[in-house]
């Protein structure tokens, strides 16, 4: 909508252009001319798709006549033109500059929203590294925040935005299983955790959660784990995950068969404010040190359970 407005207002000076006797501005000859004749002569290059030279005419505008109305409509037009050819760096580079200089101005949403869908067209699967889905999701939270009016805070990010944060929960929840298989529990339980505290509107958080409960049973900690699988089971009481983590612990003689952890009164709030995180290269003695605690909660049946299991760490 932006571009086309840019577009449509280079028509009033477009009666203005002077020739210079060839009727052309080739890249790399930066005679002054007027500002009128350079814009139109960079829109000529973009409506040929020859995006590149474009982008370097429109920038020769901010060059020859940095003070001009001009100059900043260049800016976003060079920027949008990197974009097309896939140049990200040098759109992201551009759309910033403009943000920088012009903060308050009218087509600055349009800025925001060229950067972030710059980075965002760079997001490779959740197996490699996340950077650009956190450039993307910062900066179209940016816009967001300071633009909530705009035409692409309303229409153009929210569902992008969804996307980039379910992509984030999805790579937590990679790492913390390949803890998991390597028997780091400990970094498996952060990884985990992260994605219940901070991402609790994706699809992650039920198999999280699950993961949760098989790695506080891999480390003993029972009341733990049945906590967990009790907000599994009334939040998500159909969840496949939830009936795996319901015979986990069955198999391991920890279910209450007085309790149904469906009808249980927590919600994925109570445990958020609980979890706990412990560094992931830290062994086990942060684990053995909570377990003071935890004993003197437990009844005697899981007491004997969890001395088992603290001697077999030892």
């Amino acid at each position: 909508m932006l571009l086309r407005v840019l577009l449509c207002v280079t028509l009033l000076v477009s009666g203005c252009a002077s020739a210079d006797g060839s009727g052309s501005f080739n890249v790399g000859n930066y005679g002054e001319r007027s500002v009128a004749s350079i814009y139109n002569e960079a829109l000529d290059a973009m409506y040929s798709e020859r995006y590149s030279d474009a982008a370097k005419i429109f920038e020769e505008v901010e060059r020859q006549h940095p003070y001009s109305w001009w100059a900043r409509k260049a800016q976003l037009m060079a920027a949008f033109c990197y974009y097309r050819i896939n140049e990200y760096q040098d759109a992201i580079l551009t759309a910033d500059r403009f943000i920088s200089l012009h903060p308050g101005h009218r087509y600055a949403p349009y800025a925001y929203y060229l950067k972030g869908i710059s980075y965002y067209e760079q997001i490779k699967d959740v197996a490699r590294d996340q950077r650009d889905t956190e450039l993307a999701l910062e900066t179209f939270r940016q816009l967001v925040d300071r633009h909530p009016d705009s035409v692409y805070a309303k229409n153009a990010v929210a569902e992008k935005i969804d996307v980039l944060v379910d992509n984030l929960a999805g790579k937590e929840m990679e790492i913390g299983r390949f803890y998991q298989r390597r028997g780091n529990y400990i970094g498996a339980l952060n990884r985990f955790n992260k994605v219940v505290r901070d991402y609790e509107n994706t699809v992650h958080v039920i198999e999280a959660l699950h993961r949760l409960v098989e790695n506080y049973l891999s480390l003993g900690l029972v009341i733990e784990a049945r906590r967990t699988a009790a907000v599994l089971g009334h939040n998500y009481p159909e969840s496949e995950w939830y009936q795996d983590s319901y015979s986990l612990l069955a198999d391991n003689g920890l279910v209450d068969n007085k309790k149904d952890y469906r009808k249980a009164a927590i919600s994925l709030s109570d445990i958020k404010g609980s979890l706990k995180l412990t560094e992931e290269g830290g062994g086990q003695q942060a684990v053995v040190k909570s377990w003071e605690k935890l004993l003197a909660e437990e009844d005697n049946g899981f007491r004997r359970h969890l001395e088992q299991k603290k001697q077999a760490f030892r």
